[in-house]
């Protein structure tokens, strides 16, 4: 494997360049219009544009982004997350021209694309699933039973989907109607598809993953857990690494049963399985990501691997170089996802213009950054600008080091959720470790963001008076010399 494509943007494209390079492998970058000025272009050692700014007309066009690759006599595509990364489709037709897809066969990301068809391949390998059904519906009738017979508050969830689209709570009968035709007519949307498939609604849940890592020779390994319980909308925005609030002995059992996950689907490459665990610490199997996920770099922090690396390795057909045995937690790592998001209007997207973009620098602080200082923020893509991940000895001094981070963070011309980050690491129930999915929905309010950099200015104020009194002190000279 001489030559990679990365069929991808932004940061992700500028983190497994980096790896490739470690590697001594060449990159071919792709852009957009509207990414023609994107480091991830100047950072490959080659780039081609590949079409207009919607991803429907650039990143998602997998028939000319193969073409490209073949002229550049390009050996693997590496899919990064979103896009083309769980497109079945895509992975195929890399197969059928001789490129190699750098992520699991077609068949596994069909399987696990589903979530019906995922839950179906688990059942023979006694893997705690919520009770619900076992078959897409979109007969309100149909519905009514079954909510009747697994009882409420009931999830109603996209067959199809992910991303918390096509997704209701159902606390009760008589909202079931309306929230199930709205579930049905934004899955249709998002997904082309309207199925949903009902199941009980976990109370109090923490959102809890395992990263998997299989190699071509039956070898497959789980490097722990992903504590991602902060979420907006259904979508992480805080994660961090080992979770707070699991047990040595539960996470074997966890870590185990990502393993049958991924054994049940003939798995091979980076994967994450992901758990809801209750209050009473019950876990239970959600679903599998086909792909590498935004938050791995936490698990690299704890773990000491680069899982880019291994990717590329087990995709070469190598046997992976780790055995379970010889993975160990040491430390503890946290990631605050940076959005070009206003945390103070429901997180709704700030485009704008970088007129600042200064990054924090120290030991034991990373940045996956996609961009700089200058840019404007592109409207047709996810918001994330970058990801800021610290590590400690302890949980404590990750939280510490992150504040500190965040401080040094400096952004003008749009809004972000950095501010956000701040609020979730100063809150004692993240602080504790006692907080679940509700985080947000429980504790969070523009009001108390707004309240909170009252006080920091405040405080700065204070700083800056009692600054100047030292100061007058040292300059004013004594009466008689």
């Amino acid at each position: 494997m001489k030559k990679i494509l990365i069929a991808n943007r932004g940061e992700i494209a500028i983190r497994i360049i980096k790896t490739a390079r470690k590697m001594g492998i060449q990159t071919v970058a792709i852009y957009s219009t509207a990414d023609r000025r994107s480091p991830h272009v100047r950072y490959a050692d080659e780039a081609v544009l590949v079409g207009e700014g919607p991803s429907n007309k650039s990143y998602l066009l997998g028939d000319k982004i193969i073409d490209i690759a073949k002229s550049l006599n390009v050996d693997a595509i590496h899919p990064g997350y979103g896009f083309l990364s769980e497109n079945a489709d895509f992975a195929e037709a890399c197969e059928a021209n001789g490129i190699t897809f750098i992520g699991p066969k077609s068949r596994a990301i069909k399987i696990m694309g589903s979530k019906l068809a995922a839950k179906e391949a688990v059942k023979r390998y006694d893997i705690p699933m919520v009770p619900g059904i076992d078959e897409a519906i979109t007969d309100i009738d149909k519905a009514h039973a079954i909510a009747k017979d697994i009882g409420f508050p009931i999830l109603i969830k996209a067959s199809a989907g992910g991303g918390g689209k096509g997704m209701r709570v159902v606390q009760k009968d008589s909202e079931l109607v309306s929230q199930m035709k709205r579930a049905i007519s934004e899955a249709t949307s998002a997904f082309g598809d309207g199925s949903v498939f009902i199941e009980k609604y976990v109370n109090s849940p923490r959102h809890i993953e395992i990263q998997i890592m299989a190699d071509t020779h039956g070898n497959i390994i789980h490097l722990f857990e992903r504590e991602c319980s902060i979420q907006r909308r259904h979508q992480k925005v805080v994660e961090e690494a080992p979770s707070a609030v699991l047990t040595p002995e539960l996470r074997i059992k966890m870590g185990e049963a990502a393993i049958k996950v991924a054994r049940a689907c003939d798995y091979v490459g980076a994967g994450t399985v992901e758990f809801l665990v209750d209050e009473h610490l019950n876990f239970y199997f959600l679903e599998m990501n086909t792909r590498l996920q935004v938050e791995h770099p936490v698990t690299e922090l704890i773990t000491n691997t680069d899982l880019v690396e291994l990717q590329i390795r087990v995709a070469r057909g190598e046997v992976l170089p780790i055995k379970q045995e010889h993975l160990e937690i040491k430390g503890h790592a946290l990631e605050l996802r940076v959005y070009a998001e206003d945390p103070l209007n429901d997180f709704l997207p700030s485009v704008g213009h970088l007129e600042v973009y200064k990054l924090p620098e120290g030991d034991n602080i990373r940045v996956d950054n996609g961009f700089e200082e200058g840019m404007d923020i592109p409207i047709f893509y996810d918001p994330m600008l970058a990801k800021l991940i610290t590590y400690g000895e302890t949980r404590a001094e990750a939280i510490e080091r992150m504040l500190d981070a965040i401080s040094n963070y400096h952004i003008a011309g749009i809004e972000t959720t950095l501010t956000f980050g701040t609020f979730v690491f100063e809150h004692e129930a993240f602080r504790s470790g006692r907080f679940n999915t509700h985080f947000v929905k429980k504790y969070y309010s523009p009001e108390k963001i707004e309240e909170q950099n009252k006080q920091e200015a405040h405080l700065a104020a204070l700083i800056a008076v009692k600054q100047y009194l030292e100061d007058q002190k040292i300059l004013r000279v004594p009466d008689g010399e």
